[in-house]
């Protein structure tokens, strides 16, 4: 059985490097939909039925074990009816016009099937996020005309029509924003088969977890029966692992007008709490625009001794200035000995020539003629480089922003004072041509005399502007204010700290637990783990306010399953904290890993509206549930680890007083394995749910989704591994694995979405 899930892997694996050299289609031909690959999967059902006899599956009572393995069996049998006698296909309308002709495409080219019955195109409506050009969301009304009835019927994301067992789904839609393509399938036998078994898996799992037979269950009464206490061996880790970390400060100088530069800190927050609508039709406070700007030009929160709402309200102020001074962050060297550039940082005027011309308009120009998957990381980084170098073009002529709303504006844009404003007229025309440059000047004028006063006073006229003459319903000042705070607090970088120093801690005190100092140090453990708690709770105010200002379950992007990762790791540590404090340590350790991850400069905590796909409770479930899984997964990985590092480290005549420690531990790691492969299997069969539910298949084998069956299945040969009959380095080979298994992990979360292509990756 591992042989043959193996060459599953392999089989898989391979089919995603084929698809981003050749396409999709060459993949299915070749490894997905060829004789080979579905023998293979033939053959992984003949064994799930032979292991079920040989083992004796029924006769123990093992319910959960069977139900899980005999789902598997009916989801691979729904997914050959599917395969075989289910329809699917594409329906073009463009508004007006009726049709029952489905385009069907095939390795040959476009077949057609016609439908009973006939569908036409009333209307497609397109809404976009306000003042953007990011869809919200898109409806086709249609009429169905159907055994001599007209039925009228809407189809958007996430809800779909059902006529005749045909169900329609909102695909895509046409560049004019007048036509729509629906994506139809019909498999009503097929998706009946295949429920049935994503049911029997879900109970099959959780029996799996409850279940007194189950192997979860099997190993906590192992660890009960044991009388070993669990201990931390880190003499000879801290030996050779320990070190001092030095803080690198550099000293970076600072130009004669930086230094005389005194924007009121007490002003710039008052700067930062103005409202303002992002490219993508949020509305939030000029300190998070602030913030994103000074993060995607300079890789960093603060400019020298400026924080963000200083530093961009004295770009605005003298642009002149800002344009002499080394802001745009990159980093190819080859690229700065190209066109001269100073290296990491440039000026803007360094990307012009002295008659004016741009410098890298000729390479840029070869660059965005290649196609994406053909462009050298010479193009990307020059990419990278133009698009702040028009970024600070834009704030130079106030284009960014948008403060202005315009009370009968269709689209409820807001306007920059470098907008063309003439759509504006009266008073309104007035006040927004000379509000913002008065305020400017009174801004210059303050930085030299010390007195605010007539600043603020401008600033709070702005302000009752926007409120007198907002366009948005959602527009909700209290949400500025939350953002503001939720800002302020930095809740995610404080709980990073907390998390590394008191895992940490948490580390060394369980080391001196270890060697028999229990009264004080039991007392420092059980005080640190209040500590982890509070973080814990810290941890979650966070995402609850997160969730808050976004309006949705903060776990739809990289940053934001990162942040819930970290949570739920922590969360699957407090589980084991009175039975193991390495457990506890260990997973505290990596959340703090994780939220160290999740602010380097490459992710994006940037909160953006959802894109109308992820407008869905699926979401909620199906990502939660992954990210939980994942988090298991991490703290596997630590555990095999250190058991591996603490087993290499030993001297043989002192390995019987840990070998019970390394057992407990190891029995820990299967039980974490184990749950996190559940966890796995619900999240990524919820995730084939959720697919079929908005674009009317389970599985597309899109990267993401391969590689998430791809971990499924490299953690299914693990927590087998315990069936071989092998006595010797069977710990050894368990925590191997263990370690090793993780980069799936690592493969299907960053991997896929920057090295592959497909519809779950992003950059």
């Amino acid at each position: 059985m591992i042989v043959l899930l193996a060459l599953f892997i392999i089989s898989m694996a391979t089919a995603t490097l084929i698809e981003k050299t050749f396409g999709t289609e060459i993949a299915k031909i070749v490894i997905y939909y060829s004789p080979l690959f579905f023998l293979l999967q033939f053959l992984l059902v003949v064994n799930f039925v032979m292991i079920a006899i040989r083992y004796q599956l029924l006769q123990l009572k093992r319910w959960g074990l069977l139900l899980v393995h005999f789902s598997f069996i009916v989801i691979l049998s729904g997914a050959l009816i599917t395969h075989v006698f289910g329809k699917e296909g594409i329906l073009h309308l463009r508004e007006g016009e009726i049709s029952s002709r489905i385009m069907v495409q095939t390795n040959h080219g476009h077949s057609y099937f016609i439908l009973p019955f006939q569908v036409e195109l009333v209307k497609f409506t397109l809404t976009r996020y306000p003042g953007s050009m990011s869809p919200s969301s898109y409806e086709s009304e249609l009429l169905v005309h159907v055994d001599g009835k007209t039925n009228r019927e809407l189809v958007y994301m996430n809800n779909v029509l059902d006529v005749k067992g045909y169900r329609f789904f909102q695909a895509s839609f046409d560049e004019d924003e007048q036509g729509t393509v629906l994506s139809v399938n019909k498999d009503v036998t097929g998706r009946s088969v295949t429920y049935t078994g994503y049911c029997l898996l879900l109970i099959g799992c959780i029996t799996c977890l409850t279940g007194k037979n189950g192997r979860i269950r099997t190993l906590f009464r192992q660890l009960n029966s044991r009388k070993t206490t669990i201990g931390l061996v880190l003499v000879m880790l801290f030996s050779g692992l320990s070190g001092k970390v030095y803080a690198e400060e550099t000293s970076k100088p600072i130009t004669e007008a930086l230094q005389k530069l005194n924007i009121q800190q007490a002003h710039a927050e008052r700067f930062g709490a103005l409202p303002v609508q992002s490219a993508n039709g949020r509305i939030i406070p000029m300190n998070t625009f602030s913030s994103e700007i000074l993060r995607k030009l300079y890789k960093d929160t603060r400019f020298e001794r400026l924080n963000s709402d200083q530093f961009l309200l004295s770009l605005l102020t003298m642009p002149e200035m800002w344009m002499q001074v080394p802001l745009i962050s990159h980093t190819n060297d080859v690229i700065a000995d190209y066109y001269s550039l100073t290296p990491k940082k440039c000026t803007y005027v360094d990307l012009f020539h002295e008659d004016g011309s741009y410098k890298l308009q000729g390479k840029l120009n070869e660059a965005y003629r290649k196609i994406p998957a053909e462009r050298s990381g010479f193009d990307k980084d020059i990419i990278k480089i133009d698009e702040k170098a028009n970024i600070l073009h834009q704030l130079f002529e106030q284009r960014l922003i948008r403060i202005f709303p315009k009370t009968d504006d269709l689209e409820k844009k807001w306007y920059a004072p470098g907008d063309d404003l003439s759509v504006f007229s009266g008073q309104d025309s007035m006040f927004v041509s000379k509000i913002f440059f008065w305020y400017l000047s009174e801004v210059q004028s303050a930085v030299q005399t010390g007195d605010w006063t007539k600043s603020n006073e401008v600033l709070d006229l702005i302000t009752t502007y926007q409120t007198a003459k907002n366009n948005i319903q959602e527009f909700d000042i209290g949400k500025i204010a939350l953002e503001l705070k939720y800002n302020k607090l930095d809740i995610f970088r404080w709980c990073k700290t907390g998390y590394l120093l008191l895992g940490g801690l948490l580390l060394f005190f369980s080391f001196i637990l270890f060697f028999g100092f229990k009264p004080w140090s039991v007392s420092i453990i059980k005080l640190l783990g209040i500590g982890v708690l509070i973080v814990f709770h810290f941890h979650m105010l966070g995402m609850g306010m997160r969730w808050k200002i976004g309006g949705y379950a903060p776990w739809s992007n990289s940053y934001e399953t990162m942040l819930f990762m970290a949570w739920a790791t922590v969360l699957a540590g407090l589980l084991f904290a009175r039975r193991s404090p390495v457990t506890f340590s260990l997973s505290t350790l990596f959340a703090g890993i994780i939220l160290f991850v999740s602010g380097l400069n490459w992710m994006d905590p940037q909160i953006n509206p959802l894109v109308p796909v992820l407008k869905s409770p699926w979401l909620m479930f199906h990502v939660a549930i992954l990210m939980a899984a994942y988090g298991f997964f991490g703290i596997s990985f630590l555990i095999g680890l250190f058991n591996l590092l603490t087993m290499s480290l030993i001297k043989k005549d002192k390995f019987h007083a840990y070998s019970g420690s390394i057992q407990d531990l190891s029995i820990i790691n299967e039980i974490v394995l184990n749950t996190g492969l559940i966890l796995m299997t619900i999240g990524t069969f919820m995730g084939a749910v959720w697919a079929n539910e908005s674009w009317g298949r389970y599985w597309g084998w899109d990267p993401k989704e391969t590689w998430a069956l791809i971990t499924m299945i490299v953690y299914v040969i693990v927590t087998h591994l315990h069936s071989l009959p092998v006595k010797k380095r069977r710990l050894w080979i368990i925590n191997l694995c263990s370690v090793i298994a993780f980069t799936s992990v690592l493969m299907t979360y960053f991997g896929v979405n920057y090295f592959l292509s497909g519809m779950h990756s992003y950059n």
